[in-house]
């Protein structure tokens, strides 16, 4: 049975190879596993003008629902207040949007479902 520690690495390594797909298609990384007020943001990318706070989910497999299903509206809401505290934090006021990426398999066998917009902050 995998312990936390194995949890935390496995993570760690999803959202890396999720930053790297991202960054394949054209983002550029700004900053990964801000700590805010509330919550956690993944990954806090750059789209041209636009600052892209991205949630990473991962499941193995869509036996128990797709990881897209798991950013409820109080998981959006605490990235919400998160990116608020975030922008505040570095003094920033530019467009920004919060961008989801669904990640199922095993590394290296990972599949990417990338919904960008994918909740309003207003």
């Amino acid at each position: 049975m995998a312990g936390p520690a194995d949890a935390r690495a496995r993570g760690a390594a999803v959202e890396a190879a999720a930053e790297a797909w991202l960054v394949e298609r054209g983002l550029t990384r700004v900053a990964r596993n801000q700590h805010a007020k509330g919550g956690e943001l993944d990954l806090v990318m750059q789209d041209g003008a636009t600052l892209v706070f991205v949630e990473v989910k991962h499941r193995r497999d869509c036996r128990h629902g797709h990881p897209l299903e798991s950013v409820t509206p109080t998981k959006q809401r605490r990235l919400i207040r998160a990116a608020h505290f975030y922008l505040q934090r570095n003094r920033l006021s530019c467009p920004c949007r919060f961008d989801v990426v669904a990640v199922t398999g095993q590394p290296p066998h990972l599949e990417f479902h990338w919904v960008r917009a994918a909740f309003e902050a207003f």
